[in-house]
C-alpha cells in the first residue's frame, strides 16, 4: 500500500493560547485505508482538518499528500481531495442540481452534467434536485453533501461527522457507499465520528487523539487491548471525562 496522506510532528498554536491546539501529531493513510480520526470535543480533529485542507496555517510541522508537500502543491493535491463537515454548508439559494453542476465545473470535472445525473440518481436525489437547497432536511443536506464531495473521485477524502445527521437506513447505505468506493478507487478516507460501533465497524486503523496529542494509533482491537476496556465507546468516554 502506498502512503496517501503523511501527517509529521503537526502543532498549532493559536494566539493567546496556552496550550497548542494540535501538538507535534503524526499519522498516515494509505491506499485502501478508512482511518477513523477521533477524540473527545476540543480534542483538535477539526483544527488538523482545516490545516488538511489548507484554510489553517501549521505553526510547525508537516503535512504531505500523494507525495506532495501541501504547502508547495497546494492547487494540485486540494484538486485531487474532497470533504464532508457539518459546518460546511452548500449555498442555500441554489438547488441541489445548480450546488453540484458549480462545484463539478469548479473541480473540472470532464462530462460535468453526466457526473451530476449519475450521483442525483445514485443518493436519491432526483425528486428533490430542482428544490431549494436550504429548503432540504438535514439528512438530505448530508446525502448532497456527500455526492458533491464524490464529484471529483477524490483519492483523499475527508469525512467529519458525516453520517451525524441520518437515520439508519440511509447512515447504512452512506458506510456501504464509501466503503464501496475506496474498494474500487483504492483511494483513502480519513473518518471522524461520535458512533463508536461505525468507526469498529468501518475503520481499517483509529489514530486517537486527546488534549492535542495522538495517545494511539492502531487497529481497533489492538487498542481496545493496549488501554484494556471492552469498546471504543469505553475509552472515548473515559478520555472524555478526563479531558473535561
Amino acid at each position: 500500500m502506498q502512503v496517501i496522506l503523511e501527517v509529521e510532528n503537526l502543532t498549532k498554536i493559536y494566539p493567546k493560547e496556552e496550550l497548542p491546539a494540535v501538538d507535534h501529531i503524526s499519522f498516515s493513510a494509505r491506499t485502501g485505508e478508512i482511518v477513523g480520526f477521533l477524540g473527545p470535543n476540543g480534542a483538535g480533529k477539526t483544527t488538523t482538518i482545516q490545516m488538511l485542507l489548507s484554510l489553517l496555517s501549521p505553526t510547525q510541522g508537516r503535512i504531505k499528500i500523494f507525495g506532495k508537500d501541501l504547502e508547495q502543491h497546494r492547487e494540485e493535491v486540494l484538486s485531487q481531495m474532497n470533504f464532508v463537515g457539518p459546518y460546511a454548508s452548500l449555498p442555500y439559494n441554489l438547488s441541489p442540481k445548480e450546488n453540484l453542476l458549480v462545484f463539478a465545473y469548479l473541480y473540472g470535472v470532464r462530462d460535468a452534467k453526466n457526473r451530476v445525473k449519475n450521483l442525483i440518481e445514485e443518493f436519491q436525489l432526483s425528486t428533490l434536485q430542482n428544490h431549494r437547497t436550504g429548503g432540504l432536511s438535514s439528512g438530505e443536506q448530508t446525502r448532497l453533501a456527500v455526492a458533491k464531495a464524490l464529484l471529483n473521485k477524490p483519492k483523499l477524502l475527508l469525512l467529519d461527522e458525516p453520517t451525524a445527521s441520518l437515520d439508519p437506513a440511509n447512515a447504512k447505505a452512506l458506510r456501504s457507499r464509501i466503503t464501496n468506493y475506496v474498494s474500487k478507487t483504492n483511494s483513502a478516507v480519513l473518518w471522524t465520528s461520535h458512533n463508536m460501533q461505525e468507526v469498529e465497524q468501518m475503520c481499517d486503523r483509529v489514530v486517537f487523539l486527546a488534549k492535542g496529542k495522538v495517545i494511539a494509533d492502531d487497529t481497533p482491537a489492538n487498542i481496545r487491548k493496549q488501554f484494556q476496556k471492552k469498546d471504543l465507546e469505553e475509552l472515548f468516554i473515559a478520555l472524555a471525562e478526563e479531558t473535561i
